[in-house]
C-alpha cells in the first residue's frame, strides 16, 4: 500500500518538485521534502498535510554531500525506510555562447543539476538495496538535441542520462528501477526566468513543441508517479520524455 511508502523529492517546494511531491502526499505516500528556502518548502508540507497526507521539509544543497547525507539520514530516521526518489533539484543557467561561458558558470550549473543527483543516488541506493525501490532523475530534452546557448545545461542533462542508464544496470539485480523524465518546456518559475515570461516568449515556446503548447508540471509528476509505481515494474534504464513531441520532430 502506499501508505507504507516513504518518497524523498529533491527541490520539491516549488514547479515540477512541487507538483510531484503533492502527487505522491495524494497517493498517501509518507514524502520528504528538500530544498534551500525553507519558506516554500514549509507550504508545501502544509498542503500535504491539509489534504491528509504525511510529509516533513529538509532543508539541504544538494550539491553539498554532506547535507544530501544528513537529508537521507532524516528520512530514515523519521519514517524508517526509503522506497522512491525523484531526483529533480536543479537550476537554469549557462544561457550563452559556449566560449562566454564562465568556469564559475560551468562549476555552478553541472553541480547543480548533475553531481547533485550523483550525490542523491549515493545516499538513497544503500538504503533501498534490502527491499529494492525506485528512483527517477529529471533530465531534459535539451540532454538529447542540440540547441544553441545551451551548452552547460544540455550537458549536466545529457550527464544525468548516462548516469541513469548506468546506475540502472549496476542495480538491477538488486530490484532498483532507475530511470528519467526528459521534460520539454514547462510552465516553471525556472522557465520564465530561463526563458522570460512574455506572452510572445511562450507563443513561441508552444509553437516549438507538435502538441501545440508548453506542458504543466503535473503532467510531468503523473509520469514520475507511474514510474514509482508497480504499474511500470519491468522498466529501467529508460528516459521518458514527456514533451509534446518535442523530440520526435
Amino acid at each position: 500500500m502506499s501508505e507504507d511508502k516513504v518518497i524523498v523529492v529533491t527541490g520539491g517546494s516549488t514547479g515540477i518538485g512541487k507538483a510531484a511531491a503533492l502527487a505522491f502526499g495524494e497517493q498517501r505516500y509518507k514524502v520528504v521534502i528538500s530544498g534551500r528556502r525553507v519558506e516554500p518548502g514549509e507550504e508545501t508540507v502544509h498542503e500535504i498535510q491539509a489534504a491528509g497526507g504525511d510529509a516533513i521539509f529538509v532543508k539541504a544543497d544538494m550539491s553539498v554531500e554532506k547535507d544530501v547525507e544528513a537529508l537521507i539520514n532524516t528520512t530514515i530516521q523519521h519514517y524508517g525506510r526509503l522506497d522512491s526518489a525523484f531526483n529533480n533539484a536543479g537550476i537554469e543557467g549557462g544561457g550563452m555562447p559556449l566560449v562566454n561561458i564562465t568556469e564559475d558558470i560551468w562549476d555552478r550549473v553541472l553541480d547543480n543539476n548533475l553531481k547533485s543527483v550523483w550525490l542523491s543516488m549515493k545516499y538513497e541506493i544503500p538504503h533501498m538495496t534490502e527491499d529494492g525501490g525506485s528512483i527517477v532523475n529529471n533530465s531534459s530534452v535539451l540532454g538529447q538535441v542540440g540547441r544553441p546557448n545551451t551548452g552547460a545545461y544540455a550537458a549536466s542533462k545529457a550527464g544525468i542520462i548516462g548516469l541513469t542508464k548506468a546506475a540502472a544496470i549496476e542495480y538491477a539485480k538488486a530490484n532498483i528501477r532507475i530511470n528519467a523524465v526528459a521534460p520539454g518546456v514547462v510552465k516553471t518559475d525556472l522557465a520564465d526566468r530561463a526563458f522570460g515570461a512574455t506572452e510572445e516568449v511562450n507563443q513561441r515556446l508552444a509553437a516549438q513543441h507538435p502538441i501545440g503548447r508548453i506542458g504543466q508540471s503535473e503532467e510531468i509528476a503523473g509520469t514520475v508517479l507511474w514510474l514509482c509505481s508497480n504499474a511500470a515494474s519491468f522498466i529501467t534504464g529508460q528516459i521518458i520524455s514527456v514533451d509534446g513531441g518535442f523530440t520526435v520532430q
